[in-house]
């Protein structure tokens, strides 16, 4: 049994790392040749995030640190600015995971759009510090709205198309032991 729900975790991790995949390719795409006057949600926050409190052994920092450091460097924004905020956002739902695990989805969605807003508003400040370019205001507050509008969604997708649930009490862990 140990094995087997080992070689779900690896397997399971894979499909993550496809999943940021996909969306990244669909990122770089080059759809409109026209700047557009809206910016889509950031799914790659929003699937980070749902996976990190349904399942944290399914996203490992390490793997988490390095696909989030590919999307900066394919989207061209500051190397590690916002893989570290994003990884530090993770982590802390991660922390949060059995509390968030008994909750609402409600509670879930206030509890991700904090860390939003947050990882947000400190990727700005830092650019703004840095004396960096950043797209306008009104831009990145309409991508911030979208993404945690969009939550919902992602985690309606995690949930029933993927399969990442959240565990319950008489589930076993890849540890070996009972939640």
């Amino acid at each position: 049994m140990s094995e087997r729900s080992q070689a779900r975790v690896w397997v399971m991790r894979a499909a993550f790392c496809a999943l940021v995949l996909v969306i990244l390719f669909f990122q770089i795409l080059p759809l409109q040749t026209q700047p557009t006057r809206w910016a889509p949600p950031d799914l790659l926050i929003g699937f980070a995030f749902a996976w990190s409190v349904r399942r944290p052994e399914f996203v490992p920092p390490l793997m988490l640190a390095a696909l989030l450091l590919l999307a900066d460097l394919l989207l061209q924004r500051p190397p590690g600015l916002y893989a570290a905020l994003v990884l530090l956002a993770c982590e802390n739902l991660k922390g949060r995971a059995r509390v968030l695990r008994a909750s609402t989805l409600a509670a879930e969605l206030a509890t991700v759009a904090m860390l939003m807003v947050s990882v947000a508003v400190v990727y700005r400040l830092v650019l703004t510090v840095m004396v960096i370019d950043t797209a306008p205001l009104g831009l990145s507050l309409l991508q911030l709205g979208l993404t945690i509008l969009s939550y919902p969604i992602v985690v309606l997708i995690t949930h029933s198309i993927m399969r990442v649930r959240k565990t319950g009490p008489g589930d076993i862990e890849t540890a070996g032991g009972r939640i």
